[in-house]
């Protein structure tokens, strides 16, 4: 939003309502990733930083590819009444490119649940523009 001095003033996800959630892992080697509850389920999203950009100077694929594998994972893993999980198959298409500054946000669809895999899907949205689509397929490893 552009503040008084014609600056653009960034998008501050607390204040939105957004929260951070836990850094473990992998994960957190990249950054904040964040959860909104919506009343059609939860939400997660990234500020993309310069730091994840590559030389072309939008976000990478792989940084995209780590938020929704860690995101939708979560996703199943909460399908699941937070049973492990293990990523089997992720598919990606890519659409449009992300850039550092942007507010990227992940909506997670679980779309079926069997005795052993889930089948969920994603997308990551910038505003209403789509930049990456996914789908995949976790194991259920069962209790630790």
């Amino acid at each position: 939003m552009p503040a008084g001095d014609g600056a653009v003033t960034p998008y501050d996800p607390a204040a939105d309502g957004w929260k951070v959630l836990p850094e473990r892992g992998f994960p957190a080697t990249v950054g904040s990733f964040l959860s909104k509850k919506f009343e059609d389920g939860y939400r997660f999203g990234f500020i993309a930083e310069p730091r994840h950009a590559n030389v072309g100077g939008v976000v990478h694929g792989g940084m995209l590819m780590t938020f929704m594998d860690d995101l939708l994972g979560a996703s199943v893993w909460f399908a699941v009444k937070q049973k492990p999980v293990s990523t089997i198959q992720l598919n990606n298409r890519f659409v449009s490119p992300a850039r550092p500054g942007d507010f990227v946000v992940m909506t997670p669809k679980v779309e079926r649940v069997t005795k052993s895999v889930v089948f969920v899907s994603g997308e990551l949205h910038v505003g209403d523009r789509l930049v990456m689509a996914s789908d995949g397929v976790w194991k259920i490893l069962g209790e630790k």
